[in-house]
């Protein structure tokens, strides 16, 4: 047969003992960062002001940021929005003064570094905020639970479970890596990291097929060879696509200015850890579950055996 020549050049499950382990300590800094660091949320979810000014020539941040601390508002994001001239500001809501008196008084302070035109002004509601925070975490519960539904009907429960594993595992380390480094949280970094689900379920479910595939065609061989078999008959088409998407994310993350820089990050690391998991992870929650050739084998229909010896000579 074709499939006993493809049988495994690189023993992944071999390594699994250390993939877990590594996986292991991934997941206890990222968990270990949230409960003691939590994670920078940004303006979406805590609430606050956003104003946008241009300037009539390029500034540099360094001293627009000295003013502004200057003036009191220490908390404040100043960043770049498309190019040296334009510039973003995020304040952190203030008890003593409403939203409105707050972007006037950081206006005023932006325009003292240099000619300045005020561009845009928004004010998000620390209900919104929670609102914002409540929402998303739902709208992830919900894609998990779903996808474990859609394996579980498409393959066997035990795929449906490794799934689910894999994707917590890369949600968990991407949310960590942002709450370890604390970077900015926001809508973007929700949207990508729910696109990371998405990728690295595309991942496992080709990995899965071919699994399947194989426990029905190979005749000899352990789960383990097989699946090892799977591994590598699959591994250039997930490094081919992980690589070119890597390549399109980083051109975001280097050219696309800082706005999408926590999106164009969020989605790096989710598809770099999301290759890692559907080799890994994924496949090494089914082998400890233990499946075998019996749990995948197609249902033989009824009066299958007497139909048979009738068509021998």
């Amino acid at each position: 047969m074709q499939i006993f020549t493809q049988t495994s050049k690189i023993d992944f499950l071999g390594k699994s003992r250390f993939a877990l382990i590594f996986s292991a300590l991934l997941m206890v800094a990222s968990i270990g960062s949230l409960f003691v660091q939590q994670l920078s949320l940004g303006i979406d979810f805590t609430g606050g002001t956003l104003v946008e000014v241009g300037y009539s020539e390029p500034v540099d941040l360094t001293k627009v940021r000295g003013a502004l601390e200057q003036s009191g508002f220490k908390d404040a994001t100043v960043q770049h929005f498309g190019t040296a001239k334009d510039v973003l500001v995020r304040l952190a809501p203030r008890e003593d003064i409403s939203s409105a008196e707050l972007s006037d008084q950081a206006f005023s302070t932006l325009a003292s570094v240099a000619k300045a035109e005020l561009r845009r002004v928004e004010f998000v509601g620390p209900q919104v905020g929670e609102e914002l925070t409540n929402d998303g975490g739902l709208a992830m519960l919900y894609a998990l639970l779903g996808i474990l539904i859609y394996v579980a009907l498409r393959f066997e429960y035990r795929f449906a479970v490794g799934a689910v594993i894999a994707l917590v595992h890369d949600v968990v380390v991407t949310i960590g890596i942002f709450s370890i480094f604390q970077i900015d949280f926001d809508l973007p970094v929700l949207a990508a990291v729910l696109a990371v689900i998405g990728y690295s379920l595309n991942d496992t479910i080709v990995v899965y097929d071919r699994i399947r595939e194989n426990f029905r065609k190979m005749r000899k061989g352990t789960s383990i060879e097989i699946i090892n078999a799977s591994l590598n008959q699959t591994l250039s088409r997930t490094l081919v696509t992980s690589v070119t998407t890597l390549l399109v994310l980083l051109a975001l993350f280097i050219f696309g200015g800082e706005i999408i820089h926590g999106f164009a990050l969020a989605l790096i690391i989710g598809v770099v850890i999301g290759t890692y998991s559907s080799i890994y992870v994924a496949s090494t929650s089914i082998v400890m579950m233990g499946i075998s050739k019996t749990d995948l084998m197609p249902v033989q229909k009824e009066g299958e055996e007497e139909e048979e010896p009738e068509s021998q000579p």
